[in-house]
């Protein structure tokens, strides 16, 4: 990076943790820090909202995932109006009536202390695992800017949000969000004017939608339906139904920025306002994949975007393997840059459609060859490099000062998630744990002392998660995975507290059980793709929890 992009960065990072510290003087409360008073303006909530899910992992798993796998992925958020217009209807106005911290809260009420334990503990557990999968994403950009090893990128960035968080409570989290969305957008329009800009002569806007579309980068909607392909239509529609369900209505992390808001109806217009945003603003950053995509039709690509492995493979005894593949995408690469041109100066060809397709294979499966020698080579029972195509791209071929403000967009959304998660793991685990078993009689700023400490203790544990997210994957699909383990059985919870009068704590706790149960062996011995993980512990929940419930009647309903 040139100095001008040192300069950006560092400036935005400092301003972030100072205007974040800046507010701790408005959280010296536990309503105060944890829910901001009630107090804030349903604009704010909903960029909240949306800054919590727009993570690194968006800007930097899913424009990987578009460079590799197209525009399929938006698939995935076609039911997320749906689940938003529910829980405004529903959870919304509940939550924020029934005056609680957090929704566990409410399952001690309706259920008994065994059952909200349990549902925040499994909380805990699946966010404070995804929050270490949002602080990996950044890494992977500082490891490949600066050449840290990943240990300290890790460390870096996960303590420095922790700063702010563990003083600053819900309100400094909600305000830096409003002021990260803004260096997200104009990072992202920036982005999206560069790449277009970087086209060869007599490359238009129109012939790059033709390649990407010869390409398959372009296919939008699958109506096939099959339970092991992940991105299609149904599972988009009834399979993320449910996740966003659970996500929007049942996960701290998200209940907590509605709770924030000054009434009910304002709680309700912050979700709309994110339902109605989220997948436009998805599309654009799917779109700058796709892009990036284009522009290496004509300006070589690594083989392999992940440099250290490379590496570790020169050194080992796969390296004439690893080179002679290297001499075939070289002479690939070569083919399909002539295929590309010839097929952009004359769209309407079927043949020269016909010879880019054959000539993008033929680099793809080069790649995957490439791909099993590192394996060989590493030990190794998987690899992408997903994570790094946008990254490098990023830092090889934007021009000073943009470098800088990409980087500042991508820090921006990394800490505005990770300061949610810390937030709402630090609300639970207070709320939940210690003022519910611990002191239940503590002053202010006893559980104020606690909060901090524990906001420190699970940025710790996200951090070491965090060290080993990277080798999971594209994470994008990692950090929806380690959701879908836990979603669909809290919705299930939820769905027994509020659909049925019937329903017993017994019931729902032996449900949750199942839940969690009936999802680890569908996910163990059948090839259903994750996003049905989420359907299923919710209709194990609900099943088993009704029998039990009818079989062994509580005293308390």
């Amino acid at each position: 990076m040139k100095t001008l992009d040192w300069i950006i960065v560092v400036a935005y990072l400092i301003y972030i943790v100072y205007d974040g510290l800046r507010l701790t003087k408005k959280s010296q409360e536990v309503e105060g820090y944890f829910l901001a008073n009630r107090s804030l303006p349903w604009w704010a909530v909903g960029l909240s909202v949306m800054a919590t899910q727009l993570s690194a992992i968006t800007l930097v798993g899913a424009t990987g995932q578009a460079y590799a796998d197209g525009m399929r992925f938006v698939q995935f958020y076609f039911a997320l109006p749906i689940a938003m217009v529910i829980l405004c209807v529903t959870v919304v106005p509940f939550f924020y009536r029934a005056k609680v911290y957090t929704a566990y809260e409410y399952l001690e009420r309706r259920f008994d202390a065994k059952t909200r334990a349990l549902a925040s503990f499994l909380f805990l557990i699946q966010r404070g695992m995804s929050c270490g999968v949002i602080i990996s994403a950044p890494s992977v950009i500082l490891s490949i800017v600066l050449g840290w090893n990943e240990t300290t990128t890790v460390l870096v960035m996960g303590l420095t949000t922790v700063l702010y968080t563990m003083f600053g409570g819900v309100q400094a989290v909600t305000w830096t969000d409003v002021k990260q969305m803004i260096v997200i957008f104009v990072g992202m329009g920036v982005c999206l004017f560069v790449i277009v800009s970087k086209f060869p002569e007599g490359v238009s806007m129109n012939d790059a939608l033709h390649l990407a579309g010869a390409a398959g980068k372009l296919k939008t909607v699958d109506f096939s339906f099959s339970l092991t392909e992940t991105y299609t239509f149904w599972s988009g529609v009834i399979a993320a139904l449910f996740l966003f369900l659970s996500y929007f209505g049942c996960d701290q992390s998200q209940v907590q920025r509605f709770l924030t808001a000054r009434s009910v109806s304002e709680g309700r217009t912050s979700l709309l306002m994110s339902a109605f945003l989220k997948i436009p603003m998805q599309f654009g950053v799917l779109f700058i994949g796709v892009m990036v995509f284009v522009f290496y039709q004509f300006v070589q690509p690594p083989m392999i975007f992940k440099q250290d492995v490379v590496a570790k493979v020169q050194q080992s005894t796969y390296r004439s393997d690893y080179d002679k593949l290297q001499s075939e995408y070289d002479r690939a690469f070569v083919a399909r840059e002539k295929a590309a041109t010839d097929f952009a100066q004359a769209t309407d060809s079927q043949s020269a459609k016909q010879q880019f397709t054959a000539a993008n294979q033929s680099i793809n499966d080069i790649r995957k060859n490439a791909t099993d020698v590192i394996k060989k080579a590493t030990n190794a029972t998987a690899f992408s490099d997903t994570n790094y195509v946008f990254p490098t791209f990023v830092t090889t071929y934007m021009p000073a000062g943009v470098i800088g403000l990409i980087i500042a967009a991508i820090f921006a959304a990394a800490m505005s998630s990770i300061s949610a998660e810390l937030s709402a793991l630090s609300t639970a685990t207070v709320i939940d744990f210690y003022r519910r078993h611990i002191n239940t009689t503590a002053t202010d700023a006893q559980y104020l002392r606690v909060a901090k400490i524990s906001t420190g203790l699970w940025g710790i544990f996200a951090c070491v998660v965090a060290l080993y997210a990277s080798r999971l994957g594209s994470l994008i699909e990692v950090v929806n995975k380690f959701g879908s383990y836990f979603y669909g059985s809290l919705l299930g919870v939820f769905v027994l507290a509020l659909g049925t009068k019937r329903a017993t704590g017994t019931g729902a706790f032996v449900g949750l059980f199942a839940g969690i149960a009936s999802v680890a062996v569908v996910s163990t011995y059948t090839n259903i793709s994750f996003l049905w993980y989420n359907l299923v512990g919710c209709l194990a929940v609900v099943v088993v929890g009704m029998l039990i419930s009818l079989i062994v009647p509580n005293k308390k309903v």
